[in-house]
């Protein structure tokens, strides 16, 4: 564990939170603020394609946009936002949210380049995200990189995407259940195979419906908590400004381990600049590269801007960040506490939002493979994976934690390198776009 720690923190040193931060500034400063002026036309274009998606592809915009907070929305909601605050203190939320912010923009780059770049595989599905958009963007001589790229989404997804979600999900049924870890992972691993054979349409039917009502409940029960100690909620903002620059409630005391806590658990959250969520993009209709981007960006705001503030106002308001718990038992203790017998929605969110990541991390990883194999990867993909979210619903989280972060650091540096040698394209495409024509 102590190797793997060292690891870990020089995977996620300086140079990865200063690449992903100043990548975002760069992009939202050439994008001319284009993702916060733009975030309104996002929104109603995913919500347009509900009942009128047309063009190539495989999916709506809304699909995919499901899609991708399905794998997005998970244990960095729950799990994360109170592992961070337990780490760096109520300061580190400030850093989440403007890890956010910024990465409205990069998640809005990178998604465009997936759709601009995507390619029709032997199947005659719709595939992209880096691995193609190094590729075809960059030329042959960057194709190592796109490679490597596709190897560390193959395996971050067994982390991230499956053993972390698996674990947290069997341990919140055990605390508030007691359901053995074993039975959920082998109820969980049947339910992500049934959804997992039907490839992205399927995935997309059931994260189209299940995404919004899981983020409705969750969301809505959080709210309620917080207009019941309404008069605590300034004080609570107030402590996230102060200790976002004092580092005085991180352990240690130390700045850097708040600023380290919040952009490493915002990342893990929202995914902005790991290059995930550009995987399902490309899969969607009309197949038009701006109008993606801007349905893509919108998922970083819900994801962290909403839901993630939700937990952490709860945990903040509570004052039991410094009590020693983290993770899923930090959460259900602080919404237990702020309303007694509201632990429930924390293990409804957990089981929904882990389940959830499964499937669409179970889409990534394959097309990531694909990428490496091809197509005929696909199928003993798909038995490996379930069988690893029962593997992961047993195993001990510490370990699972910070090999998922090693591999969702890993991800990141071809990716963001890829953004940046294209950004031409992005700022090119951007600026040709018009915004007020009727697309659908």
């Amino acid at each position: 564990m102590g190797l793997l720690d060292q690891i870990n923190s020089v995977v996620w040193g300086p140079l990865t939170l200063w690449l992903l931060g100043l990548t975002g500034l760069y992009l939202m400063v050439g994008l001319r603020f284009m993702p916060l002026r733009r975030l309104g036309y996002g929104f109603r274009q995913a919500i347009d394609s509900i009942r009128n998606s047309q063009g190539e592809g495989d999916v709506s915009a809304f699909a995919s946009l499901s899609t991708a907070l399905a794998a997005t929305i998970g244990t960095g909601n729950v799990a994360g936002v109170a592992g961070a605050i337990s780490l760096g203190g109520p300061g580190a939320v400030f850093w989440m949210w403007l890890i956010a912010l910024v990465g409205m923009a990069t998640k809005y780059a990178e998604s465009l380049l997936a759709v601009h770049h995507r390619e029709v595989d032997d199947l005659g599905e719709h595939v992209g995200g880096p691995m193609y958009f190094i590729r075809n963007g960059l030329g042959p001589r960057w194709a190592w990189m796109a490679s490597l790229f596709a190897v560390f989404g193959t395996l971050a997804g067994f982390g991230i995407g499956n053993g972390v979600q698996a674990h947290e999900m069997a341990l919140a049924l055990n605390k508030s259940m007691g359901v053995p870890e074993l039975a959920t992972g082998v109820v969980m691993a049947g339910i992500a195979f049934a959804v997992l054979i039907g490839g992205i349409e399927r995935i997309g039917k059931v994260t189209e419906v299940v995404v919004p009502l899981m983020a409705a409940v969750y969301v809505g029960g959080a709210l309620v908590i917080l207009l019941a100690q309404s008069g605590e909620i300034p004080a609570a903002f107030g402590l996230i400004f102060q200790d976002a620059f004092s580092g005085k409630a991180a352990a240690g005391g130390a700045l850097g381990t708040v600023i380290r806590a919040g952009i490493s658990r915002g990342i893990f959250s929202n995914e902005s600049g790991m290059g995930t969520a550009p995987i399902a993009q490309a899969a969607a209709k009309p197949g038009d590269p701006v109008l993606q981007g801007s349905v893509a960006m919108i998922g970083t705001f819900i994801d962290t801007i909403v839901i993630c503030t939700m937990t952490a106002l709860v945990i903040v308001i509570s004052g039991l960040y410094g009590s020693g718990e983290s993770g899923v038992a930090l959460t259900m203790s602080a919404f237990d506490k702020g309303l007694p017998g509201s632990a429930w929605l924390v293990t409804f969110g957990t089981v929904f939002f882990t389940g959830t990541t499964i499937l669409g991390w179970g889409y990534y990883s394959e097309r990531c493979l694909e990428f490496l194999v091809g197509t005929r990867a696909i199928k003993p993909f798909r038995l490996v994976w379930v069988a690893m979210v029962v593997v992961g619903a047993v195993a001990t989280g510490g370990v699972i934690w910070t090999i998922a972060d090693i591999l969702n650091g890993l991800m990141v540096l071809p990716n963001l390198i890829g953004v940046l040698l294209l950004s031409g394209t992005v700022f090119r495409l951007t600026r040709q776009y018009d915004f007020g024509a009727s697309r659908g």
